[in-house]
């Protein structure tokens, strides 16, 4: 916002200060090109931190968090290419848009950088309008994406705090997700489903944050009617998800983890491989720990009675007879359980 500052001649003569618009980690060998980049951005809004090699970067990136950055290729020890993809790979930083400067300009080097995962290239000498706009740009997206984690950070929050009310509940949302994730590993299912289904089991009972405490505590079963009401928290959670786009493959596993094979599931009965796979995953898991915890209305079942459930589930029709498979054969074989402190 424009700040109003006294003129010797004028008084009301308006000076606008530059926004802070980001912090930009800055990583190159060269001291004068680090002083070129640090001033060209600090004119335009930007906090900056620098670093002259791959492991300063590493710990610069812990210690100032920055929003981009941006990274010479040729450099002694690591180079970019090679520090592009460490930071890639790290689950805290994959997200964090990357720009490769250099002055090679052939293909073979563009090609080597995006499959390093870079996010954009500027070239040596620095044009500062393009610098500018190109920084600009990526740090508008990363502040959208961490708009995003920050909402999905909450709901996740929320469905922590849900699973608190209830004691004998308690630390179900844990082992759903590595249960789940253990599972979707041994069927082959890529990263992207994988990640799916870790947030899916933190998330898939969130809309029980709109089911009255008298029935998530009731310490006897349900009646008819008040079951009715309860499967209502999958359609209360989709509703809570459906904003974001990165919970579209969360929102099947919300929605649809109480849905069965033949049908006779909810909210929408389902038959068959018409369940989104990932939600028939969780609805094993999810049985399988309801199963083997306390309820205020009954006693845990071994791990071997709950198999044994599940097995005949899966002959009834009820559950995909291949995954409840697998998932029986990782959990006699000890794999489910040491999934838990992996």
């Amino acid at each position: 916002m424009p700040v109003r500052v006294p003129s010797r001649r004028q008084s009301d003569h308006m000076i606008p200060l530059p926004e802070q618009r980001g912090r930009v980690l800055i990583v190159d060998d060269e001291p004068a090109n680090r002083s070129l980049l640090v001033r060209i951005l600090t004119k335009d809004g930007y906090e900056t931190d620098t670093a002259a090699n791959g492991k300063e970067a590493l710990l610069a990136l812990e210690r100032s968090k920055p929003d981009l950055l941006l990274l010479d290729i040729e450099m002694p020890g690591i180079n970019g290419f090679e520090l592009c993809t460490q930071i890639k790979q790290r689950p805290d930083t994959r997200l964090l848009p990357i720009v490769l400067v250099t002055g090679l300009g052939d293909r073979e080097h563009r090609i080597r950088g995006i499959r390093a995962g870079c996010d954009d290239f500027i070239a040596k000498p620095f044009d500062s309008d393009e610098l500018q706009a190109r920084v600009r740009s990526l740090v508008r997206l990363k502040h959208y994406t961490d708009d995003l984690d920050s909402a999905e950070a909450i709901l996740r929050s929320l469905a922590l705090t849900i699973e608190a009310r209830d004691a004998y509940t308690l630390g179900h949302c844990d082992r759903l997700a590595s249960y789940s994730v253990e599972l979707g590993r041994h069927l082959g299912l890529p990263a992207e489903d994988l990640s799916a289904l870790h947030r899916g089991g933190y998330l898939h009972d969130i809309g029980k944050v709109g089911i009255p405490d008298a029935l998530l505590l009731k310490p006897t079963k349900l009646t008819s009617a008040e079951f009715e009401t309860m499967k209502r928290h999958t359609v209360i959670g989709d509703r809570l998800c459906g904003e974001l786009r990165s919970l579209k493959l969360v929102r099947q596993i919300v929605r649809h983890h109480h849905e069965l094979f033949d049908g006779s599931g909810y909210p929408d009965g389902l038959r068959g491989n018409d369940i989104p796979l990932l939600a028939q995953i969780v609805g094993v898991a999810d049985l399988f720990d309801a199963m083997t915890t306390d309820r205020p209305y009954r006693r845990a079942l071994t791990p071997e009675q709950a198999v044994d459930t599940l097995t005949d589930e899966a002959e009834r029709g009820l559950r995909r007879a291949d995954l409840v498979d697998l998932f029986v054969s990782l959990a006699r074989n000890g794999e489910l359980a040491r999934s838990l402190t992996a």
